[in-house]
């Protein structure tokens, strides 16, 4: 392929360029901003501005180089040492004078048991920042279940420690087993097993998660991210009763309840019945001691009442009520009949002038009512003329006239 030279112009970048693009990747990418480094010392100096050293893979051979500065070194955990495994806290810095990369070192701790804490430190932060600890989650565990299952070894002691507290708090409690290996490689797969075992039976409405006391290593199976994940999605509630009192495992942190020792746990799952039975006698006596008191008060509260009322003569205070309710009777039927006499002759009086207005009264004592062809009254000669017909109304009847002769004096 051929470039021509304004191709080449567009394409070509300088080292510097180059350099500073590579810088840019490196020192800003998330990753390599802050990171944890586990690897063999095989080279160590000292200079007036720090510690250079080099960290090599013991099977691949890779190396990278490794700094830190004089105002670290008094906080590492772990002073590096050439031949030594290290895990290192750092970042990436390129050196664009030289074109190489080095990491920054903040932090140094020993390999082996510091790389196993590392990586349990790592684990918990990332499931803390899922939810998984957050008290929000937890449970409360029934106050009288009568179902429980037990994960634990069938050889372990704390099974036996269990099934004594058990029978000895709650006679009667039915305890299904799902058996589990609780130490070394094979545990997390198998207590995981005993989890899901248990939620396909669908019986218990608890679960008891426990194992006796053992060193750190021993306990590693409760840190395994599988066990902590089968407790966190587990249906019904999960108490742990690991024997260890130093140090909580993830799955105790997960757990919505964590007793230190499997009798604990056994203890907190369940209620002591002879503590509940005394509980509810001292209840029921509370109770009855309520009632009867209570009965004393009504009772003392019906003898002052009958008292009271027997003062009072009700029978005497019905008689005047009953007296007094006919006189409001008889006043009121009399003011009735008053009412009704004035309005009868009010509506008398009325009657009469209505009579006395009545044009047919007028009619029958000889007047006429004269009234034109358009239905009005004539009031006056002037208003008529000759040859006009008129309507004439008598008491009886009505006649038709026509007007001869108009004379307007007046009579």
């Amino acid at each position: 392929m051929s470039y021509t030279e304004s191709q080449l112009e567009e394409a070509v970048i300088s080292v510097a360029g180059l350099t500073s693009y590579i810088q840019l990747l490196l020192e800003h990418d998330e990753v390599l901003r802050q990171v944890w480094v586990v690897g063999e010392v095989s080279s160590l100096s000292r200079h007036s501005k720090g510690l250079f050293l080099t960290l090599q893979d013991p099977e691949t051979k890779a190396e990278i180089k490794c700094v830190v500065w004089n105002s670290q070194l008094s906080r590492l955990a772990q002073l590096p040492v050439q031949g030594e495994q290290i895990v290192v806290l750092g970042s990436i810095r390129l050196y664009p004078q030289r074109g190489q990369y080095q990491l920054t070192v903040w932090q140094a701790l020993p390999a082996g048991e510091g790389l196993l804490a590392l990586r349990l430190r790592q684990l918990r932060d990332r499931l803390e920042a899922e939810g998984l600890f957050d008290l929000e989650w937890k449970r409360t565990l029934p106050a009288h279940p009568q179902a429980i299952a037990v994960v634990t070894s069938p050889t372990a002691a704390a099974w036996g420690d269990i099934q004594k507290t058990l029978k000895r708090r709650y006679p009667g409690l039915s305890v299904l087993f799902s058996p589990a290996t609780v130490q070394g490689e094979p545990a997390p797969a198998s207590i995981v097993k005993a989890i899901e075992r248990v939620e396909r039976d669908g019986r218990a409405e608890v679960l008891v998660l426990t194992r006796g006391g053992g060193a750190v290593e021993e306990l590693a199976c409760f840190n395994d991210e599988r066990v902590v994940r089968a407790v966190a999605e587990c249906s019904i509630p999960v108490i742990t009763g690991i024997g260890h009192q130093r140090d909580e495992t993830l799955t105790d942190l997960v757990a919505d309840v964590c007793a230190h020792t499997p009798t604990a746990a056994a203890e907190l799952v369940v209620p002591d019945l002879a503590v509940v039975y005394a509980e509810h006698r001292q209840r029921i006596e509370t109770l009855q001691a309520v009632v009867q008191q209570q009965l004393d008060i009504a009772g003392d509260r019906y003898y002052s009442l009958s008292s009271r009322l027997g003062r009072l003569r009700l029978d005497r205070e019905i008689q005047r009520e009953i007296e007094f309710l006919n006189w409001k009777k008889q006043q009121l039927i009399q003011v009735t009949q008053q009412r009704s006499q004035k309005a009868r002759q009010h509506c008398h009086l009325l009657a009469q002038k209505l009579a006395s207005l009545d044009p047919h009264a007028v009619l029958k004592r000889g007047y006429a009512v004269v009234r034109q062809e358009n239905g009005a009254i004539a009031r006056s000669a002037a208003q008529l003329a000759p040859g006009q017909e008129l309507l004439i109304q008598l008491s009886q009847g009505k006649i038709k006239v026509k007007i001869i002769e108009n004379s307007q004096s007046e009579i």
